[in-house]
């Protein structure tokens, strides 16, 4: 009896083994083996590669994401915008607010919180779009912030808006499973259950895992630093595996809740702790400048895009665009399909053009506006106060945050008050991601069932946590960095294929619908 009950709690009747569900873990354990037991080995392996791709294949990198943000803008504005992502009749399963706040919440999160100050004040002193432009100067300023939304901002929504779509249409609207390899149908047909289909998904498992993990060991680098300046922890790597330890514990159970309670709750907590925390810089910040820059930063960024968006460093001695832009590119393309099945998932019954304006526009807005609060907060003390955030970047970049609050005019009790939330933001930040990632990859290793097993969800929210705490031994931000680079290459392949897929899908469906509207137009 007890045998069979713990079958029961573990498996369900349609998660049969597979050789996905087999192949995909084995894989992850090797990969675990092989950085601890040959850690140097490994990061120099890791290092060789980010430099292969950084020095020959930055323009591919470029060439996709440009691709995506003029391919989903034009998908919206087309005659193809008023499809339904799922039956004509059907109307969206979560409100407005639950569903920005899950699209927000999983789909920036911790990043957003390492970079909003480290990133501008790391271009404010130095960056191949200064010209002659001063460093440390009010003009540094407008371009380190043109930079930091440039990475943050409408190209790496429209490539999660892109692969969430492309999902969403074929698994609500041609009854298909919620998986990677279901987008290539119309290329493959039946084959996508084959050996095809199978390494579709299998390179999509990989990238979610390197993906989030990357964005997870930035998390707790980050909160590292945040303990140490509440309670004086050091900071060290050893420190950090523990922090990843604990909270994946915390993210596993939290999956193990579904989306509509645990997911849900901790996005919409997120949410109404980032609001708190934009008020509080408003607030004891320098309200007028941030709210002007605001403004400023949106011109500027959409004034400069088109040139920022096609440049290419001809230089192969200068390893900033390889640091910047396209270890960004690589991180967004490796977070799109985990990104792109949970907004998939949350966004059954909106239109295509509902959905991908408000996939690409209220994120990118919200976004402008955190870096814009963060960033231009530090840079002002920078400017017109006493500084000493530039030194505390260069020393450690995890302190940038942390650093910046404790300069802030608003005295030393609000100061810990602010601190302590902005930790406690990366803790729910990071289950919210870790937690949204364990349910995607259990989706795409049982071939798209949506309640995988309590066994399988724990096994894959462990696993993330154990892949970000082995790159953080194996070489810190570096390897952290080269994952999501490496793991974008072969799956950017497959997200093109399963573009032309769903190309080639509404293309016949619009002559379907055509056929039909002139025969009842016959009729009458």
């Amino acid at each position: 009896m007890a045998n069979k009950k713990a079958a029961t709690l573990f498996s369900l009747p349609t998660e049969k083994p597979t050789l996905m569900s087999i192949l995909a873990p084995l894989m992850i354990i090797a990969f675990l083996l092989f950085s601890l037991l040959r850690p140097d080995y490994a990061s120099d392996l890791f290092n060789r590669m980010r430099d292969f791709i950084t020095n020959h294949l930055s323009w591919y990198y470029i060439s996709v994401m440009n691709f995506y943000l003029i391919f989903v803008l034009g998908l919206a504005l087309s005659k193809f915008g008023k499809i339904r992502l799922g039956g004509d009749d059907e109307r969206p399963e979560f409100s407005n607010f639950s569903w920005l706040s899950m699209l927000f919440g999983a789909g920036i999160g911790i990043g957003i919180l390492f970079w909003s100050v480290a990133e501008p004040l790391t271009h404010f002193q130095s960056n191949p779009f200064m010209g002659d432009a001063p460093a440390l100067s009010p003009e540094a300023a407008q371009i380190a912030m043109r930079l930091t939304i440039f990475h943050w901002g409408l190209h790496g929504w429209a490539l999660y808006a892109s692969v969430a779509l492309i999902l969403a249409y074929f698994a609500y609207r041609k009854g298909l499973p919620l998986t990677i390899s279901a987008s290539l149908y119309p290329i493959l047909g039946d084959r996508i259950y084959g050996p095809i289909g199978k390494a579709a998904d299998l390179l999509a498992v990989l990238g979610t895992v390197f993906g989030v993990a990357t964005s997870l060991g930035l998390g707790a680098q980050q909160m590292n630093a945040g303990l140490a300046t509440l309670t004086g922890i050091e900071v060290s790597t050893g420190t950090q595996i523990l922090l990843i330890i604990g909270i994946s514990i915390i993210a596993t159970l939290s999956a193990l809740t579904g989306v509509n309670r645990g997911i849900r709750i901790l996005s919409e907590l997120n949410m109404q702790l980032t609001g708190v925390i934009l008020a509080l810089f408003l607030i004891f910040g320098p309200t007028l400048y941030l709210l002007s820059s605001f403004a400023g930063n949106i011109v500027d960024y959409l004034m400069y895009l088109p040139s920022t968006s096609i440049w290419v460093n001809g230089d192969p001695s200068d390893q900033w665009q390889g640091w910047w832009t396209i270890f960004y590119w690589g991180w967004w393309i490796a977070w799109s399909p985990f990104c792109g099945i949970f907004i998939a998932r949350i966004s059954r019954g909106r239109t295509i053009r509902e959905f991908v304006f408000g996939v690409l526009l209220t994120p990118t807005l919200l976004t402008i506006f955190w870096i814009t609060v963060f960033g231009n907060t530090a840079l002002y003390i920078e400017l017109f106060g006493d500084g000493g955030i530039v030194p505390a970047v260069n020393t450690e970049t995890t302190s940038a945050l942390f650093t910046t609050i404790n300069l802030m005019a608003m005295g030393k009790i609000m100061a810990l008050i602010t601190a302590s939330i902005c930790t406690l933001m990366l803790i729910t930040y990071f289950v919210t991601s870790a937690d949204s990632a364990t349910l995607v990859i259990c989706t795409l290793v049982t071939g798209g069932n949506q309640n995988p097993s309590p066994f399988t969800r724990i096994f894959w929210g462990s696993s993330i946590g154990a892949v970000a705490a082995v790159l953080l031994f194996s070489g810190g931000l570096s390897a952290l960095q080269t994952a999501s680079i490496v793991t974008a290459l072969p799956f950017s392949v497959i997200l093109l294929l399963a573009t032309y897929g769903l190309c080639k899908s509404l293309y016949q469906e619009g002559k379907s619908a055509d056929a039909t509207s002139l025969k009842a137009g016959e009729v009458l």
